[in-house]
């Protein structure tokens, strides 16, 4: 459904679809989480993006280093995470982080350790992924790989990575990105469905276009057909984080990132 559409269903058009809105009909809508990376609000200070997702109603947040950098002490990180606390805000995942080094991987692993965090997202050197699966055996901390796109050589499609980690430990698993997938001429929700059972994480934004040139913009106003993707979510028992990566107007976000859970609301009361 694109944003023309979704915006004819609505207190006309709505009631004409067949099990929608009836009359004397009790109908609820299913329950996913939602969240936000942190480096959708990339120029803003640790404290101004608390305040972000609290405007915005956002609860769980994907932790980005730059805002809690990894070699800060342990004291910091737990001074960081009540903060969050305080705020009514949890830190569900760290991330993305890339891991090109060893030295990286035992400072992310310790990182979320000390801030209670059960998920890393990452990009790992292929060459280091037995390491990565050492630490995430040792730690019980899981690791989902990101992918991203066209220009990546590594990981550019969740396909790519599961390939890499579909014999590792079951902790090993996938951070699917919805924008960078529909960048590669590839269906999310199929995706979601073929991969389900390693997809921990899920980055939800949308694209101007299913081609490498395509641009994030306002959910909505792009060609990811949502509900389509969150009947995948529904049908495959996703109980994760849907998580926004707003990358566009990183000096103003906040207008963008409202829009685009609205959005995302909307389509999810339809279903």
């Amino acid at each position: 459904m694109n944003r023309r559409e979704f915006l004819k269903s609505g207190p006309v058009g709505i009631s004409t679809v067949p099990g929608l809105l009836l009359p004397n009909v009790e109908r609820t809508a299913p329950a996913f989480s939602f969240g936000i990376a942190t480096f959708s609000m990339r120029e803003f200070s640790f404290d101004q993006m608390l305040d972000m997702c609290v405007r915005c109603g956002v609860r769980h947040i994907e932790l980005k280093d730059l805002h809690l950098p990894l070699i800060s002490s342990e004291e910091t990180i737990m001074q960081a995470i009540t903060r969050c606390r305080d705020k009514g805000i949890e830190p569900y995942a760290a991330g993305v982080i890339y891991m090109k080094t060893r030295e990286v991987i035992d400072r992310a692993f310790e990182y979320a350790k000390t801030a209670g965090i059960r998920l890393i997202v990452a990009k790992p050197a292929k060459q280091l992924l037995q390491y990565v699966e050492e630490k995430v055996r040792r730690y019980n901390i899981r690791l989902a790989i990101h992918n991203h796109g066209p220009g990546d050589q590594s990981y550019p499609t969740a396909l790519s990575a599961y390939e890499m980690i579909k014999r590792m430990d079951e902790r090993m698993g996938l951070c699917i990105d919805i924008g960078h997938t529909m960048r590669m001429g590839r269906d999310p929700a199929q995706d979601l469905r073929d991969f389900s059972a390693r997809i921990f994480d899920i980055h939800i934004k949308d694209v101007t276009a299913p081609t490498p040139e395509g641009r994030n913009c306002v959910i909505g106003k792009g060609v990811i057909d949502f509900q389509s993707f969150l009947k995948a979510v529904v049908d495959t028992r996703y109980n994760g984080v849907l998580a926004l990566e707003y990358e566009e107007n990183a000096s103003d976000p906040l207008p963008g990132i409202i829009e685009s859970l609205g959005y995302v609301k909307g389509v999810q009361s339809t279903l």
